[in-house]
This record gives C-alpha cells, structure tokens and sequence, in this order.
C-alpha cells in the first residue's frame, strides 16, 4: 500500500503544514489516514453531518458482500472504462458490493487550488470521475466513496485532500434510494500533486485491499 501523510486540523499548532478547502468532508477523513505526526500535507474542509467517506472500512470479509471470485481480485489492474466489482464497508450497518467504473482522470490547472490556501500553491489537481453502482442491494444510502491518486510510477502522491472542486469535482454521496440492486449515482475524487502527473486511481478499502488495491490506468 502506498503510504498516505495526512494532517489533521488539530495538528497545526505543531506541524503547521495543513491545508484548508471551503468545502468537503469533516475531520473524521483525517482520523483514519493518523498517525499526523509523519505528515506532510492534507485539505482540511468543515465539519458535515454526514459520515466521512473514510469512515473505517473494517476488514471485507462480512455482510452483504458478493461471494468470493464475484468480486474483482485485490491487485488487479485496469483501464479507464473498466469495471470493478468491490466488498464495501461504509459504516458497521452500511456495507456491501459495489461495482466502479472509473469514467475520467483528468488534469485540472494549478488556479483550481485556490479554495485550499497558499499551501497548495504549487499543486496541480486532477479529477477522478467514477459511475457507482449498487450490486449487493444492501442499503447504502449516504455513503460516499474516494479513490486515491496514483503516480506516474506507481507511487502515491503523499497528500489527501478533503474537499472538492465546485463544477470540476464534485463529490457526491449515494441518493437516499441507493438501496437496491442496479442503482447508480456518479462522484469525483480530488487528488492533487506537485511532483509526477497522476496517471491512475486506486481502491485500497478494508484489510483486503489495502496492501495490494484495485488501480486503474489512463
């Protein structure tokens, strides 16, 4: 897995190394990606009342799951366009399978960061547009779903940006009726570097797929 350096907002006081966006997720985003004492940078957005889409996913091994050789292998690699078929933990009553075809990854301009501040001057943005679909039929309303960056290379981009980018990326939760099998909806993930162009996106959610995640290529 690739390692993720995050900064939570109450850490600043120390590392001063955080970034902030107008809008996203709440804080709950940067409690799963902790340790903040390794970090190096990360979007903080205002707190929601909705649950964090980095909620703990658990391991994928319970409820609600397709069975084993229905889902997509930890490890496998695909191209955008592709659909992959993934164990899916939101909450401990929310989880399931879903399928995700990641549609885009586009690059957007370094002015797009504006919204985070003067620590992401610098940091070019890139848009990971995906489709999501609910193949268990399990109630999955709410949830919400990110995919991580990956680089050129194959590395992480070592920041987590929580927030979006109106009309560019925009992050979206499942519908109230994401509750039966063959509901979609269609989301973005922002990711962001200033080193190498990010070229894929990857799962890397519960103790299946964390060490060895789903990437998608361009």
């Amino acid at each position: 897995m690739h390692k993720r350096r995050v900064v939570s907002a109450a850490s600043l006081a120390v590392i001063g190394f955080a970034l902030s966006a107008c809008n996203g997720d709440d804080g709950e985003s940067a409690a799963k990606e902790s340790p903040a004492a390794s970090a190096s940078a990360s979007a903080s957005a205002p707190a929601s009342s909705e649950p964090s889409s980095e909620s703990p996913t658990g391991d994928s091994g319970n409820g609600g799951e397709a069975p084993a050789g229905d889902v997509t292998a930890p490890g496998t690699k695909l191209k955008t366009g592709d659909r992959a078929v993934l164990p899916f933990r939101y909450t401990s009553d929310k989880q399931g399978t879903i399928a995700v075809t990641v549609t885009a990854i586009e690059k957007g301009a370094e002015s797009d960061m504006a919204a985070f501040g003067d620590k992401a001057k610098g940091m070019t943005p890139y848009f990971i547009k995906m489709k999501v679909e609910n193949v268990g039929g399990t109630d999955l309303s709410y949830a919400s779903l990110k995919l991580d960056g990956v680089l050129d290379g194959g590395a992480g981009t070592g920041v987590i940006l929580m927030g979006d980018i109106p009309g560019k990326c925009d992050r979206e939760t499942a519908p109230r009726d994401f509750t039966t099998k063959g509901a979609t909806y269609e989301t973005c993930s922002l990711a962001a570097t200033k080193t190498a162009p990010v070229t894929g996106a990857e799962y890397d959610e519960g103790d299946t797929y964390s060490d060895n995640p789903v990437i998608w290529t361009n």
